[in-house]
């Protein structure tokens, strides 16, 4: 991968044994994000490598997922044009609007609209919301909301999640409560 390197990114599971690493770096034209997962689930053990690519604005413009989980091969690319998604090359219809990938097994990809956040104020977007293995994938409205003391409140309006993320200075989730933490 080419680019500058801003800042790195280490987590640790709380809900399973696991953890993920990561790499955001500055392109010619936008952003790329790096990373590693590797955890346990009901599946089995996944190795999970995911490259998101972003435009100047923090916008997804395609991300790609490769790796084993539970045995089998994962090869996934999901891609946005305009409005529009494809997922392998296969229209995604439901997706149309969404602005954001949200990789399930990841705490990294709150990055992007945390990144667009304002110091004062709300922003509400919708993500590609990828869940392996499957591959599951829907439109997962979600909030953000920058709290004090570097907390930023978020929540997604299908599940009904919501949660105050530790975010730091470069706006990589630190603390998801119950889920990851950061590994200093």
């Amino acid at each position: 991968m080419t680019g500058q390197t801003v800042a790195t990114a280490h987590w640790r599971a709380l809900d399973r044994d696991g953890e993920d690493k990561c790499r955001l770096a500055m392109m010619d034209h936008g952003w790329m994000l790096v990373g590693h997962a590797r955890f346990r689930d009901a599946t089995g053990w996944a190795a999970l490598d995911y490259v998101v690519r972003c435009d100047e604005g923090w916008h997804t413009l395609s991300c790609d997922v490769s790796g084993t989980q539970g045995g089998g091969a994962v090869a996934l690319r999901l891609e946005r044009n305009g409005a529009d998604w494809t997922l392998n090359d296969t229209p995604q219809p439901d997706l149309r609007g969404a602005t954001d990938v949200d990789l399930g097994f990841t705490p990294a990809t709150n990055l992007m609209p945390i990144r667009r956040l304002p110091e004062v104020g709300t922003i509400r977007t919708c993500a590609a919301w990828l869940r392996v293995p499957g591959p599951l994938l829907d439109p997962l409205h979600q909030s953000y909301r920058r709290e004090r003391g570097g907390y930023v409140h978020y929540a997604a309006e299908e599940t009904g999640f919501a949660a105050y993320l530790e975010v730091d200075e470069h706006g990589f989730v630190t603390g998801y409560p119950g889920l990851w933490e950061a590994v200093p």
